[in-house]
Formats: C-alpha cells, structure tokens, sequence
C-alpha cells in the first residue's frame, strides 16, 4: 500500500479556502479505498479539519480523529490488516474459478476475527426473541475490542479534527448525525454508526436504539451543507458505491447493480438541490447588501438577510471504480488483494486531484457549492449532468 507521495499541495491554502471535509459513505471492504485517500493527502500535508462517517466510513473517520497525526495512518493500516482475511481464507480465495466465492462464505460462516463473529443464539430461529441489543445474525464485540486497541477515545472529542458519525434511530426512522462538537463520542457511537440489520443488531445510546446511518443516507455530506454557523471549504466527498452503471444482465449483474444504486443514495440529486439552496443564499446577500443602510440595521431585514450567506464549498467527488469480475458481495471482500487494490486505487485518485487542484479554478462568485469530479484512472460512463432550475 505504498507508493510515490503526491506532491505537496500547497495550493491547498485553508486560509483562503477554508476547512478541509473528509465525508466517507458506508461500504464494508470497500472502505479501505477511503484510507488511500486520506494516506495521500497526509502525504501532501493536507489534515482535516472535519471528519464524517457512515458505517465503515465512521470507522475510518474514528481511527483519523482518534490518534495523533504521526499515528493516523498506520492505525488505518493496522486496522485493515485486523480485518483481512486469514491465512486459510485466503488459500480458498486463490482457488481459481470459484474461489473469491468461496473465501466470501467463509466469510459469512466464521466473520473476521477483529470484526465480528457469529452470534449462535440467532440460529435458533427468527422468531426467537433475543432482545433488541441481540437480535442480529453476528456480534460485533471484536469490534468494540480492535477500535479500543486502535484508538484515544479522548482524541475522539478533541475537534481535531472534529467527528460527525451518522446513524439511524430504530423507531423514529430519523437520522442522527452525532458530533464531538455537541456530543461525547464514544467507541459505541461508531458502533452503531456501523449496526447493520440483520447481520448486526442495533446500539442503544442514551435509552435509544440505531442502526447503521446507511440504511436511511450513506452519503453524509449533507451534514456538511447543513452545519451552522456555514463555512467555506474544501470537502472531499468520498463514494465507493457508484451511481452509474451499465444494464444489468444477470440476476447475479441485477443484485449488484441494486446494491450499488441503493448505497450510492442520491447523490447527484442531493447535490443539485444544495447547488440551488446555496446559491440562492448567495442571492440573498447580494440584494440585502444593495439596500440602504437604514434599511439593513432593521430588525426586519437582519432576519431576512441571515438566510444569505457568502461561502464557498469546492466539493470533490472521488468515485471508487469497480474493480474486474467484482458482484454484488464485493463489501464483504476482504481478501489481501481486494483490500489491496481498493487502497492503491483511493491514493491513485487523490494524488490525480491534488495534481489539478480543481478549488484553483476560476468559478462564478454567485455560486456557493463548486461540483469537481475527480479524474479517475477507469473509464467509466459520463454522469448525467447536474441541471439548475429556478426554485
């Protein structure tokens, strides 16, 4: 998981551009591709100022805010080596023809050591009530007992950088974005950031009980554009689902493609509404700054003039390719040269960005988030472009 460092990125200037985001989706295996993209931009000298994570995202997220910055990396990449396969499983993952398949259910018979292990009390049938802490097909206790291992809870709610895990209240079905801005930050928080069902029961936190974030927003970067007081910034929006794909011709082709469409939650149109939210807040100060000053120091039009705002978001979208011969499982590959290959292609991309620093270029004032897709090494379908229309 080494290569040639990117250059540094010095056109990267905070002060200018202000805060650095990391918003990582959920995805299993597919996260080591997120800890690629944070090894480069450590490697250019670009720390975040805020981390946000769903699920296997709020895992990388907690190991990056929970360690020193001399640490963070290699906790990442001893987290990871945790997590893949053991040395049977990859035997079976080296069979030819059916052996990716087979290390998979390997996986789902025996779990992974650091992570979870199945939970016998759940074979004795689905009806049997095992208590909503309990009712999963799996334990996540290795979990709890590797992010112990690997992190300072302390660390967790310093603010640097600041930690925003999403996760999903069981019974109201809303989401909740805990943050170490507002809220105490446990290794539990990340838990249940990561609690998805069946296969992992719910987390109970302060007398309620959540699921993992990405069954309602694996994408959290609307934390981002919601946060108050709003601020400028860089924000390195990290997908490793993806949002298009060619027809599906298999059942096997259709699970994978439902799958990814699912995880990948929206994301254009999520954009596109925040692209005009945004810039009308930049319409907003505009018209208040041409009125008269008389006018502007009423209690009235201050009101109204908070709605406006004058920041700027550069978000750059980082797209995990597919990797050759992946299905619908591929989150739960963690094979030696899945998780390789994820990593390598994360740093790949993001050194690719730092390249171009796309926040460099000359963009409309009026506007208030800035789409950049990063240049990937694949060549995949263009998106659908992102069409403005009047509110």
């Amino acid at each position: 998981m080494k290569s040639a460092g990117p250059k540094q990125a010095h056109s990267l200037d905070k002060a200018v551009l202000g805060q650095v985001v990391l918003v990582f989706q959920g995805g299993g295996a597919l996260g080591a591709y997120q800890a690629g993209v944070y090894q480069a931009l450590q490697e250019a000298g670009v720390e975040p100022d805020w981390v946000i994570g769903t699920s296997i995202g709020a895992i990388n997220a907690s190991l990056i805010a929970g360690n020193p910055p001399a640490d963070r990396l290699d906790r990442l990449r001893e987290f990871w080596r945790r997590v893949t396969h053991s040395r049977t499983t990859q035997f079976f993952g080296s069979l030819p023809s059916f052996g990716a398949a087979a290390a998979n259910a390997m996986t789902v018979a025996n779990g992974l050591e650091a992570f979870f292990k199945p939970n016998p009390w759940a074979f004795l049938g689905q009806q049997v009530p095992l208590g909503p802490e309990l009712a999963g097909y799996y334990s996540c206790d290795p979990l709890e007992k590797t992010l112990g291992d690997l992190l300072d809870p302390t660390l967790l709610n310093a603010g640097r950088p600041r930690l925003t895990v999403g996760a999903a209240n069981v019974q109201t079905g809303q989401m909740r974005y805990f943050d170490s801005r507002d809220d105490a930050l446990t290794v539990r928080h990340v838990m249940a950031s990561g609690a998805l069902p069946p296969a992992f029961p719910a987390v109970r936190l302060d007398g309620e009980l959540y699921w993992d974030g990405g069954i309602l927003s694996n994408t959290p970067v609307e934390a981002v554009f919601d946060d108050r007081p709003r601020r400028s910034g860089v924000v390195f929006a990290v997908h490793v689902w993806a949002p298009n794909g060619p027809e599906p011709a298999s059942i096997q082709a259709v699970m994978s493609r439902q799958k990814d469409l699912q995880y990948s939650s929206r994301a254009y149109s999520h954009i596109a509404r925040q692209k005009q939210i945004h810039k009308l807040r930049h319409v907003i100060a505009g018209l208040a700054a041409k009125l008269p000053p008389e006018l502007r120091e009423t209690e009235e039009v201050r009101e109204l003039a908070a709605y406006g705002c004058g920041t700027q978001m550069h978000v750059i979208r980082l797209l995990a390719e597919p990797l050759a011969g992946e299905d619908h499982s591929k989150d739960i590959d963690f094979s030696p040269g899945g998780i390789k290959a994820r990593w390598d292609a994360g740093y790949a991309d993001t050194a690719r960005v730092l390249d171009t620093s796309p926040w460099t270029h000359c963009v409309d004032p009026m506007e208030g988030i800035i789409l950049h897709e990063a240049p990937s090494g694949h060549v995949t379908p263009d998106p659908e472009p992102i069409k403005e229309t009047a509110p």
